[in-house]
């Protein structure tokens, strides 16, 4: 992943980039690693998992939404679950939920990052989805190898044949 010459965020905002989009770290923007066909099955998934609860839970999953969480920083997860009001535009409010989904060419230090931003910002539940090595981890104090992924005040369980097993 590279990073290139400083724009003002406000260009950033109203930019597309072709070949993927690229996040926003003070004026610089920074590649994302490609996704394979493993990484974006898994992220199809969570993100229907997500939605087949929504009415129920009021829940509103996104993919690969570009989240303002500072005014020099734009990141973007895999996957987002806001809770319980749909945020409109680019959100400036953690949403309920963010997911990283590993791909072949991430850098873990890199990625670990990423997570600990999210959870600076104010993300009650931070998680790590393995695809290659069907592996689930959510980051609290630590990031730890979970057998399902929770949302106690909302009774979600995420298992590993919800997000690996396509049945």
């Amino acid at each position: 992943m590279g990073t290139r010459t400083a724009i003002p965020i406000e260009e950033y905002l109203h930019t597309s980039f072709p070949g993927g989009d690229q996040e926003y770290r003070d004026g610089a923007l920074v590649e994302r690693a490609w996704p394979d066909y493993l990484h974006g099955k898994v992220q199809g998934l969570l993100f229907m998992f997500f939605a087949m609860l929504r009415s129920r839970l009021s829940l509103y999953p996104s993919v690969e939404t570009r989240l303002k969480m500072r005014p020099n920083l734009v990141l973007i997860p895999d996957v987002a679950v806001f809770n319980p009001n749909e945020p409109t535009g680019t959100p400036e409010t953690p949403p309920l939920i963010a997911i990283e989904v590993l791909s072949l060419e991430d850098r873990m230090s890199a990625v670990r990052e990423k997570l600990e931003e999210y959870r600076a910002w104010g993300v009650p539940h931070v998680w790590l989805v393995d695809p290659h090595q069907r592996r689930l981890y959510s980051l609290d104090d630590n990031l730890i190898e979970k057998n399902a992924l929770t949302v106690p005040e909302l009774d979600i369980e995420l298992l590993p044949r919800n997000v690996f097993d396509w049945e």
